[in-house]
């Protein structure tokens, strides 16, 4: 099993997700759940938080497993845990290139 995390300054969560979305689909994998859902925050109706959650099968397994929680006015975390045996480190590799390129300027470097 393998884990990638990862922060985002003013990166829109939604677009965030459907990239991701787009990327494993693009790697072979099939989309198995996907949920977004969106909260406003406390004391402040014009500003949202968005939570999705992707998950994609391999072979009639679950290979890949995405949560993205976030803001577009302030960070998004995205966690990724992926099952190695199912989905190759190649093609992790390749979409973990997929998503630097397009939301590399906006990661939090650690």
């Amino acid at each position: 099993m393998l884990q990638i995390r990862k922060t985002y300054t003013e990166a829109n969560p939604e677009l965030l997700y459907a990239e991701i979305r787009d990327f494993a689909l693009k790697q072979g994998a099939t989309l198995n759940e996907a949920k977004m859902e969106t909260y406003t925050l406390p004391d402040e109706s014009a500003s949202f938080v968005s939570r999705g959650t992707l998950t994609f099968k391999a072979k009639d397994k679950e290979c890949l497993r995405a949560h993205i929680v976030g803001s577009v006015r302030s960070e998004t975390k995205l966690m990724i845990d992926v099952d190695t045996s199912l989905f190759p480190k190649e093609k992790m590799t390749a979409l973990q290139e997929d998503i630097d390129f397009i939301f590399g300027a906006y990661e939090v470097k650690e």
